[in-house]
């Protein structure tokens, strides 16, 4: 099986829909611009947020076992996919990409 590894690459923040839908919370996500982590055998990497990982679980999945190509050519290099978490105030938008076992 292929390693992934999952980058953040955009973080957006919509506080008019905070405002306008969301109690207050304490604590929201601890990511950061750049953050990556590895993905071993299809597997959610230690510390990994888990609502970012069900939204991106199937692809990491199929990219580990070798697959890609997703919605015939979606994406520049086939071994690669663009998703983002289900926070809809907060969302998070990671690249995934196959990377050489060591």
């Amino acid at each position: 099986m292929e390693k992934c590894k999952i980058t953040v690459v955009k973080m957006a923040r919509y506080d008019d829909l905070i405002e306008k839908y969301e109690n207050p919370i304490e604590h929201t996500c601890d990511l950061k611009m750049g953050d990556t982590f590895i993905s071993v055998d299809g597997k959610k990497p230690e510390g990994f947020c888990d609502s970012a990982w069900e939204s991106m679980e199937k692809f990491v999945e199929e990219l580990a076992k070798g697959g890609g190509n997703f919605f015939d050519g979606w994406m520049k290099n086939e071994k690669s996919a663009m998703i983002s978490c289900n926070d809809g105030f907060r969302p998070v938008s990671f690249y995934i990409e196959v990377i050489e076992n060591e």
